[in-house]
């Protein structure tokens, strides 16, 4: 494994290369070679795996171990290596790490940043906290469920000081049963799905379909993080609060958050934290496409806030059958990735399949 300093001089070196936050290296999320493919390349003692999700390398090893575990199951999803839903998590938190949304917002200790720990990842970063959530959850039940080796017991650390955050599958399942049982339901539905006769596509739906209850109802329950959304600007926490809402339209839409896909989606995400006076689509040091896709965050939030709630509740109707999730993919790639794509098409599909289904 590469010592920390060398860590952090190729994460400085990947954000100075390119306007926006790195992604991919090699083709496989950043530093992705540097994480665990084993449950014995994590930490342990006595006999329990006793991993810090405060590391960067750890937490990204959590869906690396999962992917491999869960790969067997999913054939149907496609004949790329990199089909797995798991595959957007992985970078996702790369993203965050890239950006540097997991460093410290609040300056008072060099975690996660350039000067400091550039793998740490701070209890006070919101970014952090949310992702902790979509992390440690299905990890923990993946354990569980017997998908990392039989009878594996989990028990994650803690940073010094630092409360709020259950640590073991029993603990998360007492404070968020919801969350955790739909994540049980998850790793039990794949076998049953790969053996079903049923055509591929629908197979693919299906499975998707309870992937994204357990991630949305882990969503939910990271809404405890919403405290550390002061420490950002009121731009960021705009931005946060639009991201956070664009998760609904892609759940509803089963969107496939295999490798390809979501880069599709994350490249054009902020490659910084927003500041005081950022306003999409006029930030000088951010790319078009970074624009663009806050422009539309923002855009897809203040439409749904102003109509009270009615265009998600509209979007997830539209969501009825699998042709329509099909084509609500493909809205849904287009409006975030095309500047040309005119908005008023968006909310003619939501007004015309909310009607019909």
């Amino acid at each position: 494994m590469l010592r920390l300093p060398v860590l952090g001089l190729l994460l400085v070196s990947a954000v100075t290369l390119s306007s926006s936050a790195v992604i991919l290296e090699n083709g496989l999320p950043i530093l992705w070679s540097q994480t665990a493919s084993q449950v014995t390349g994590l930490p342990m003692e006595d006999g329990i795996v006793t991993p810090s999700p405060w590391h960067y390398l750890n937490r990204q090893s959590f869906y690396h171990l999962i992917i491999g575990a869960t790969d067997p199951y999913m054939g149907y999803m496609g004949t790329a290596q990199t089909e797995n839903p798991f595959w957007g998590l992985a970078m996702q938190l790369g993203w965050m790490q890239t950006s540097g949304r997991l460093a410290d917002p609040t300056g008072s200790t060099t975690c996660g940043l350039q000067t400091g720990d550039t793998m740490c990842i701070s209890p006070e970063s919101f970014w952090g906290c949310i992702n902790y959530y979509t992390s440690t959850f299905p990890f923990l039940s993946a354990a569980q469920q017997g998908f990392l080796g039989e009878n594996i017991q989990v028990k994650l650390q803690v940073p010094a000081g630092v409360e709020g955050f259950c640590t073991t599958y029993a603990e998360c399942s007492a404070s968020y049963s919801d969350a955790m049982s739909k994540w049980d339901a998850f790793f039990q539905a794949l076998k049953p799905t790969s053996e079903s006769t049923v055509p591929d596509n629908e197979k693919k739906d299906s499975i998707l379909g309870v992937y994204w209850a357990a991630q949305m109802a882990t969503t939910y329950a990271s809404s405890t993080c919403n405290a550390k959304k002061s420490h950002y600007s009121t731009e960021e926490q705009s931005f946060a609060n639009s991201w956070l809402n664009s998760a609904e339209y892609v759940a509803a839409a089963h969107f496939h958050s295999n490798l390809e896909k979501s880069l599709l989606f994350l490249n054009p995400l902020p490659s910084r934290i927003l500041r005081e006076g950022d306003v999409a689509p006029n930030i000088a040091d951010l790319s078009q496409e970074e624009n663009h896709s806050l422009s539309i965050f923002s855009w897809m939030r203040n439409i749904n806030t102003i109509l009270g709630g009615s265009m998600v509740r509209m979007w997830k109707r539209a969501m009825c059958s699998l042709t329509t999730r099909e084509r609500g993919k493909e809205l849904l790639e287009k409006l975030t990735t095309s500047p040309s794509f005119p908005t008023s098409t968006f909310l003619s599909f939501i007004t015309e399949m909310s009607t019909t289904c």
